[in-house]
């Protein structure tokens, strides 16, 4: 007598997504009420942080009467080095937080690593996105005119450092995952590439060694590629759209396929 075994055909490729989907979600839903008094208005100080940020700032700056480094408004100036710069600081530094913070998840088996991250990626997204559209209306309360002459290239430059953070984001996760002071490193390292971002000055007018060498910082390169965006003429010796799209591909690749060689190593020790 032989026995029939009747194999289920393997999830459509939409479903998946749709359980991914799921999946992404309750991480979310979860980070939102977690990280701020347990109640998922929180999530407003997720935009309003780095707004609070560029605006104290600005209010500084404004006080002791610092000129702007380059074109008519020093407002619009330090928009378009502070938002490019905290998309990438907050986006990358709360993602490589995500699998420390949320690794009880992962003993779920239709829970995985990728998926605390990208659920983490899309929130930072958001809080970022929202952050953006505040300080627009902002500088229009201000009376200055936040619209660049170039919204092709404002665009790019925002969304390839967004990019720049979800990779780095990824692969900062899983080590920390793995190595938590990771974590509380590149944190610290956050306020070199702060320093280094070109976000208070112009890197071309610095001497030729030093403007060559703050050119290797990725997060620059995105600076530099909003401003030329919003100030016609602008000093773009350093800028090298190239290099900045290829370490930002580069970065995702990579985080993508340490995630995935660690994968087990990551479930076992949920």
């Amino acid at each position: 007598m032989t026995t029939s075994v009747r194999h289920l055909p393997p999830p459509s490729f939409i479903s998946a997504l749709l359980r991914k989907w799921a999946v992404m979600r309750a991480v979310m839903l979860r980070d939102m009420r977690s990280r701020f008094f347990d109640h998922g208005l929180g999530f407003l100080i997720v935009v309003l942080w780095p707004l609070a940020h560029l605006i104290i700032l600005l209010a500084i700056y404004k006080a002791v009467g610092r000129t702007t480094p380059y074109g008519d408004s020093l407002d619009i100036f330090f928009a378009t080095g502070l938002i490019p710069t905290l998309s990438f600081m907050y986006v990358s530094r709360f993602m490589a937080l995500s699998l420390v913070l949320n690794r009880a998840m992962l003993a779920f088996p239709v829970v995985q690593p990728s998926d605390i991250l990208f659920g983490r990626a899309l929130l930072e997204i958001l809080a970022i996105c929202l952050m953006t559209f505040l300080t627009l209306l902002l500088l229009v309360a201000f009376g200055e005119n936040p619209a660049p002459f170039d919204l092709v290239a404002a665009t790019s430059a925002f969304a390839v450092v967004i990019l720049l953070a979800i990779g780095t984001g990824i692969w900062v996760g899983v080590i920390a995952a793995i190595f938590p002071f990771a974590a509380t490193l590149y944190a610290l390292f956050m306020i070199v590439i702060y320093i280094s971002s070109g976000t208070l000055f112009v890197v071309s007018a610095l001497p030729v060694q030093l403007s060559y060498a703050l050119s290797w910082n990725p997060v620059l390169q995105g600076v530099e590629w909003m401003r030329t965006a919003y100030f016609l003429g602008y000093p773009d010796q350093v800028l090298d759209i190239p290099y900045l799209l290829g370490f930002a591909l580069g970065s995702i690749f990579f985080g993508l396929l340490i995630e995935r060689l660690l994968r087990p190593w990551l479930l076992e020790k949920a």
